[in-house]
């Protein structure tokens, strides 16, 4: 079968090549895979910055944005040929740690989990995949054109989880959230914001193009003005943060509002560096019960959560976030950006 693959550490390595058909192993489901999504990991991966191939291999397969139809379930795995599922990404480190062993894989202490397609495991950008039962999630079959979009949804899922945790410490009752960066991840921060009947705001830099007629479309509000201008005007009781952006990150935790929460998702450029008035800053954070909180990746729980808000929204919304659809033997041509791109897609079958 043909699958995308890179050699780890060696940039511009990417090769669409035959490899072995997979071969389900006990309580494994056998998949067809119709689709993967890229994103900012994969990116990293094959400029050689990131990834490790399983043990023993010197080429991994990519792809951890998954969606497939069963082609083929044990007995009594809950799962029937033609479901259409998603495979989580994580899985435990071999000797769990604390978290790992309560099934928070999301929270590993000791770092040595593995990853589908990114960490030490084969990843689902292959024409047939599998995957073990437990740790597939079956999608409503209205998804099969968006359902590649659930491995970002459970992301934005665990972030939202941790906001409503972290505000339950006290009175909790917030009306207002600035969403900063309108990629796939923004705006499905924004769509999980608008189903908890919350006043949306997204911030981004560009003007045109599809991004503010897909925030409009939620009911939200478009801003492309300065962080500090749109978190000052509005005062935000929650941000999710998704650009990694310095001045951002530090506007947004100036800009809200007392007892708000900041939730960090964007990775930063570590090379950047940006002068800050730590102890203003501080002052702000202490004084306003203000909490800013890390989050990524996901569990099971936020897999199920994120298939529901995709059931929920609009199917037509949701494929309007897919602005590039690319077939497997083209697969390179994904790694490749073109203006208007939101959430670029490779086709499988």
């Amino acid at each position: 079968m043909r699958a995308v693959t890179v050699r780890p550490s060696a940039a511009k390595s990417l090769e669409v090549r035959e490899v072995p058909d997979p071969v389900p192993g006990a309580g494994e489901i056998l998949v067809d895979g119709i689709s993967v999504g890229v994103c900012g990991t994969d990116r990293e991966i094959l400029a050689g910055a990131l990834g490790a191939a399983p043990r023993g291999e010197d080429r991994l397969v990519i792809g951890h944005e998954s969606l497939g139809r069963v082609r083929q379930a044990p007995a009594g795995s809950g799962f029937a040929a033609g479901d259409l599922v998603v495979g989580v990404v994580r899985r435990p480190d071999p000797e769990p740690c604390g978290a790992c062993a309560r099934g928070a894989f999301d929270m590993c202490r000791n770092g040595r989990y593995t990853e589908r397609g990114i960490k030490e495991r084969h990843g689902y950008a292959s024409r047939f995949w599998t995957v073990e039962s437990d740790y597939a999630v079956r999608l409503d079959p209205s998804l099969e054109r968006v359902g590649v979009l659930l491995e970002p949804a459970t992301v934005l899922a665990k972030a939202w989880e941790q906001v409503e945790r972290i505000g339950a410490r006290s009175w909790f009752a917030p009306e207002r959230v600035l969403v900063t960066g309108a990629g796939p991840i923004g705006l499905l921060a924004a769509l999980l914001g608008a189903q908890r009947g919350l006043d949306v705001h997204v911030l981004d830099r560009v003007t045109s193009g599809s991004k503010p007629g897909l925030v409009a479309a939620l009911g939200a509000t478009y801003h492309s003005g300065s962080i500090d201008d749109v978190a000052s005007a509005l005062r935000p009781d929650l941000v999710i943060e998704g650009t990694g952006a310095g001045d951002v990150v530090l506007g947004a935790m100036r800009g809200t509002a007392s007892y708000g929460i900041v939730c960090l998702i964007g990775v930063s450029p570590e090379a950047h560096r940006l002068p800050v008035a730590a102890g203003a800053l501080n002052n702000e954070l202490v004084r306003g019960n203000i909490a800013v909180v890390g989050s990524v990746n996901a569990n099971l729980r936020h897999y199920h959560a994120g298939a529901e808000a995709l059931r929920r929204a609009d199917p037509a919304w949701l494929e309007r976030m897919i602005t590039r659809r690319v077939p497997l033997r083209d697969a390179a041509d994904a790694f490749t950006p073109q203006v208007g791109d939101i959430k670029v897609v490779i086709d499988l079958d």
